[in-house]
C-alpha cells in the first residue's frame, strides 16, 4: 500500500507543478508587440543610429510608443517615411534634417588596403560586423554585409575608408525573402 501512496503523491505533485508551470508560462509570457514588429520590418536595418536610437528595433519601439517621430531615419528616406505614415495611419512629413540626409543611391564601404594600418577602430565602429581584419593587419569590408551607414569613416585615423555605389545588375540581384504567414 505504501508504494501506491508514494505513486499517488508523486503523480499529484507532478500535476500540481505542471499546472503551476503552465500558468506561469501564460502569465509571464513576453509577447512581442506586433506593431513594433511591423514598424521594424519597414525600417532599412542599417543600425546606423542616425535616428538617435542605437538600432532599428529600438527606433521602432520608440515610434510605436509615440516617443519618436516617423521622420528620423535617413537611410529609409522619404519612401521610408511614407511607408511608416501609411502603416500607422499618419500624415507623411519631410525627413528631419537634424538626423541627416537621405541617400540617392545605396552605398557600400571599401577600404584602401594599401593605406590601412590595421588599427581596428573601424571594426569597433561597424554596427553589423561587416569589417574583418586583425590588429596591425589590413582590413576589408564584407560587401554583402555592409549597410552603407558610414559609421566606420570617422574613426579611421588614415582616411582609408571610402563609400562607393552598391553594385546593381544580375550578379548583385537578391531574391526577396518569402513573406511570413500573417504578414503583408
Amino acid at each position: 500500500m505504501t508504494m501506491w501512496a508514494a505513486l499517488l503523491v508523486l503523480g499529484g505533485l507532478g500535476l500540481a507543478f505542471g499546472a503551476l508551470l503552465g500558468f506561469s508560462a501564460r502569465r509571464l509570457r513576453d509577447d512581442d508587440d506586433p506593431l513594433v514588429e511591423r514598424i521594424d520590418a519597414v525600417l532599412p536595418q542599417t543600425q546606423c543610429a542616425q535616428c538617435g536610437y542605437p538600432g532599428c528595433r529600438p527606433y521602432a519601439e520608440a515610434v510605436a510608443s509615440g516617443e519618436a517621430d516617423i521622420n528620423q531615419c535617413p537611410p529609409g528616406g522619404e519612401t521610408g517615411v511614407q511607408a511608416l505614415a501609411e502603416l500607422l495611419g499618419r500624415e507623411p512629413k519631410p525627413l528631419n534634417p537634424d538626423n541627416g540626409e537621405a541617400k540617392t543611391e545605396a552605398t557600400v564601404a571599401w577600404i584602401d588596403e594599401s593605406v590601412c594600418i590595421g588599427c581596428t577602430k573601424c571594426i569597433q565602429a561597424c554596427p553589423v560586423d561587416a569589417i574583418v581584419g586583425a590588429p596591425q593587419h589590413m582590413h576589408t569590408v564584407i560587401r554583402d554585409e555592409c549597410t552603407g551607414c558610414e559609421l566606420c569613416i570617422e574613426p579611421c585615423p588614415v582616411d582609408c575608408i571610402h563609400m562607393a555605389p552598391r553594385e546593381t545588375g544580375v550578379r548583385a540581384w537578391r531574391w526577396p525573402l518569402p513573406a511570413e504567414p500573417g504578414r503583408p
